[in-house]
């Protein structure tokens, strides 16, 4: 997860756009081929695309950006250290 790449994602995209473009990489990662290495890019992408989403919904319930994305860095982060 990388904050700012979710801030620019946001930002810079619709939700149904990132929506997109996570089904993309969904179906993209189902190809056999697909190395590990591709794998583990193909995953924080996704990653930070799902992080941009969560953002747009917390500022649409009425939070300010940056208060919405320091919230969704410190979900991630409880999420890990338990």
């Amino acid at each position: 997860m990388k904050l700012p790449v979710i801030r620019h994602f946001q930002r810079n995209n619709t939700p149904e756009q990132i929506q997109s473009c996570i089904e993309l990489l969904e179906s993209y990662s189902e190809y056999s081929r697909i190395t590990d290495e591709e794998m583990d890019i193909i995953g924080e992408l996704i990653t930070n695309l799902c992080g941009a989403v969560e953002v747009h919904q917390m500022i649409a319930d009425g939070m300010h950006e940056r208060d919405a994305a320091n919230a969704f860095a410190k979900k991630v982060l409880g999420s890990i250290d338990q």
